[in-house]
Parts: structure tokens; C-alpha cells; sequence
């Protein structure tokens, strides 16, 4: 189902979708995970296997249910360049953000290499926003090469959770970059200087800064409470997104 999103950059999730398995650093404390778990306990349908990959057939049609212009995060709760998924299912998906073009559909996956395998002969929809997870530079930097060379209208990170400091980053063809600490159960810290490195990075390069919370740790390195943190950095918040009309195409 779609339903209202407490993310700070996107208005609802749409999840054709559910489940995953871990590909990386930044899946060791997997939110979506715990939330299935969650689900799964109070009895929801869709999640009596829990965090297991599912397709939902059903849910396609959700979007062109919707009139008012929304931007939607797809699947918040799987990742839709899992391999397990195949082509033509991604196919149906991308039909229907086709069909929809009042909408705006943010797709992030740290499957980067299933990404360019599947748009080497396919076309993206106007209205797609694709990302990838750079959590590290082990994992996630190589995933940024990728996503430069597929002509999305914005390509975008999701630098969350930021689990160390990523050095010098390529931006260039990057849109929209978007920083987080961990949070939850577990949740490993995130310097200061982390964040501001990307900042100072985006401000040279041309791409739009948004710092999306500081998770579990604080910026004086003591757990608290995520709300107690709040979201700014360096005495401000950072809510840039980017400039749809005037973004340049690859």
C-alpha cells in the first residue's frame, strides 16, 4: 500500500515490493527489517513471512489511483533492484511511474550493477529520481560511478547511514545529496566532519545538500535520543532538493 512517509525528503512510499537481504555495511541495522518484524507480529498480511522477498502484484496500481501530484519513495521497505526480482516485474513498475506522469518517483538501491544492467537498453521515465547508497567507501563510492552513466532526469545519494568519511567524491552528473546518521537499536556514530566534507563537496560541485538527521549520536559524540538531536548541522537545517525543471540530463 501506499502510505504517508515520515522520511523528511519524499511524501509517500509505494512498495510493489517487501523484503531484502544484505549487501552491505549500511544493512547491518536494516530499519525496514525491524519494521517487517514488527508488522509480521501484529499479524499484517503482506509480512506473515516477515522480512522474506515478495512480489505484490496487487499494489502496481496504487499511483494511478492518485491524482494530486505526489512524490513518492519506492519501496521503502525492499530494494527494487534486488536480483531476485525479475525484469519484467521491474517492467510493470516502471509502466506504471510512466503512466502517472504527475508524479515523482525517488528509487534508491545499493544493487548498483542490476541498476545499469537493467537501463543499458531501457529508457528512464521522465519522472524517475534514481539514488544510490554511499554509506562507505568500500561499498557504496563504486556504486556512484554507475549511476553517472544512466540518464535519469536527477540521479541522487542517499549517504545514510554515513559510517565514515567517504574522502574526495566524484560528483559530477550528481544531482541531490542526502546525509543521515544511524539510528536504532545498535546504531554506530557519525562525525561531524563527515557530513561537512560532503557539504563543502556539494557546494563546489553544483549538487543540492540535504542533512536528514543525526541519528542515534549526537554532533558531540553522546547517544541521545534521535528527536533530541534533531536535524541541523552547524546551527542550521538543510533542506535542499533539487531543481526538477532546469536539472541537466546526462
Amino acid at each position: 500500500m501506499t502510505t504517508t512517509s515520515r522520511i523528511e525528503w519524499t511524501e509517500q512510499t509505494w512498495n510493489p515490493t517487501i523484503g531484502c537481504t544484505k549487501v552491505s555495511a549500511g544493512c547491518k541495522h536494516c530499519y525496514a527489517e525491524t519494521l517487517a518484524k514488527r508488522l509480521q507480529a501484529m499479524g499484517v498480511d503482506a509480512y506473515r513471512q516477515g522480512f522474506r522477498l515478495k512480489q505484490l502484484p496487487d499494489r502496481l496500481d496504487e499511483p494511478r489511483l492518485r491524482k494530486k501530484p505526489t512524490i513518492y519513495f519506492v519501496n521503502s521497505m525492499s530494494d527494487l533492484f534486488h536480483e531476485r526480482i525479475p525484469d519484467a516485474f521491474l517492467d510493470a513498475v516502471m509502466a506504471v511511474i510512466a503512466d502517472t506522469p504527475q508524479h515523482r518517483y525517488q528509487i534508491l538501491t545499493k544493487r548498483h550493477e542490476r541498476l545499469g544492467q537493467y537501463f543499458k537498453h531501457r529508457a528512464v521515465p521522465g519522472n524517475v529520481w534514481l539514488g544510490v547508497s554511499v554509506e562507505n567507501r568500500r561499498h557504496g563510492v563504486p556504486r556512484i560511478d554507475v549511476l553517472r552513466t544512466i540518464p535519469a532526469r536527477i540521479r541522487f545519494l542517499s549517504c545514510e547511514p554515513l559510517l565514515e568519511d567517504l574522502g574526495a567524491l566524484d560528483l559530477s552528473g550528481i544531482h541531490w545529496v542526502i546525509v543521515g546518521g544511524e539510528s536504532g537499536h545498535g546504531a554506530r556514530p557519525m562525525h561531524p566532519d563527515w557530513a561537512r566534507a560532503i557539504r563543502a563537496q556539494c557546494q563546489t560541485q553544483g549538487a543540492t545538500f540535504f542533512f536528514k538527521q543525526w541519528g542515534g549520536w549526537g554532533a558531540d559524540g553522546k547517544r541521545r535520543s534521535k528527536k533530541a538531536n534533531g536535524r541541523e548541522l552547524d546551527g542550521r537545517q538543510w533542506n535542499g532538493m533539487p531543481e526538477t525543471a532546469s536539472a541537466a540530463m546526462a
